[in-house]
């Protein structure tokens, strides 16, 4: 090998260990935005206050959304966990 390989091997590992930094402070950086300016705490809806808007995937795949209910008499909104047992 000549001296000319090596300062490539050199300049490659350079480049790599400065974009797994890069990339490490952007994930950090991006990581405690999210902590710091996450959701607000969640609050109770009170009775007779409407709902707030959501829309959730349904059994099927399809994405349902509470307006799609608008004007029904009654909606009935049961959550539950992923294995459908009761708690």
């Amino acid at each position: 090998m000549n001296t000319d390989t090596f300062a490539e091997e050199d300049v490659d590992m350079v480049n790599l260990v400065s974009r797994t930094f890069r990339v490490g402070l952007l994930a950090m950086v991006l990581g405690l935005t999210v902590v710091a300016v996450g959701p607000g705490p969640a609050r109770a809806v009170e009775v007779g206050e409407p709902a707030p808007a959501f829309s959730l995937p349904s059994t099927t795949g399809a994405d349902i959304s509470l307006s799609d209910f608008r004007g029904k008499k009654w909606v009935l909104l049961e959550f539950y966990g992923a294995d459908f047992s009761p708690v």
